[in-house]
């Protein structure tokens, strides 16, 4: 599984495209985020397709549960996704669909 981590402003999270795959991901996010045995972070974030938005951000914190959102790793998702070209900023805007709403 290809992943990245990203830093932003404290906090680190580690990133995967999720939008062709399904995993387990509150057990990923327990084992990738533990600093002793695996990559260290403070959460996993997913990067999903989206009916309502340009994209979604799933965020599971280090034990497993799910997030709503945090505005930190919110940057480094749509960085991500830029970056990648999986999403376009070209009017300057990226919507992002999270549990807690949606973000711009």
């Amino acid at each position: 599984m290809k992943f990245t981590k990203m830093h932003g402003a404290g906090n680190d999270y580690v990133y995967v495209d999720a939008r062709s795959q399904e995993q387990d991901w509150p057990e990923l996010a327990r084992r990738m985020s533990n600093r002793h045995f695996g990559v260290g972070s403070d959460g996993l974030i997913l990067i999903k397709g989206s009916d309502v938005a340009d994209l979604k951000m799933s965020m599971y914190n280090a034990d497993g549960s799910e997030a709503e959102m945090c505005g930190n790793g919110i940057r480094c998702f749509v960085k991500y996704a830029v970056d990648r070209t999986i999403v376009s900023s070209s009017n300057g805007s990226v919507s992002v669909e999270t549990l807690a709403g949606f973000a711009t």
